[in-house]
């Protein structure tokens, strides 16, 4: 049977907060560590029947960024649905979200905030 992992590698401050955060994979072509600002993972726990979730981002992580972050998983998740389910309605109302959350994202830019 063939493995595969992932390996998060987190630095933290006094306070815990993250100042580095670096990952590899065993799929990944070099192998190597890569830096990230944010990472967002979710794991479905089956005998609890609800999600856990590690979402983390570091000091340097500039808010108007982690918003489009946020808006991108959104949208990889829509493709998921529609890819692992078929579900086309949920799909499309998760996109529809996905435009409404980035016409945001533009009007906040363009007022400089």
């Amino acid at each position: 049977m063939k493995k595969s992992d992932i390996k998060f590698t987190i630095e933290l401050d006094k306070e815990n907060i993250p100042e580095k955060i670096m990952w590899s994979a065993t799929e990944k072509p070099d192998g190597a560590l890569a830096e990230t600002k944010s990472i967002s993972v979710s794991l479905w726990d089956h005998e609890q029947m609800n999600t856990m979730r590690i979402d983390l981002w570091t000091k340097e992580m500039p808010v108007d960024q982690m918003k489009r972050f946020y808006v991108d998983c959104l949208g990889g998740m829509a493709q998921t649905i529609l890819n692992s389910t078929g579900d086309e309605f949920m799909a499309t109302e998760m996109n529809n979200l996905c435009e409404k959350l980035a016409e945001h994202l533009r009007r906040e830019a363009e007022q400089g905030k």
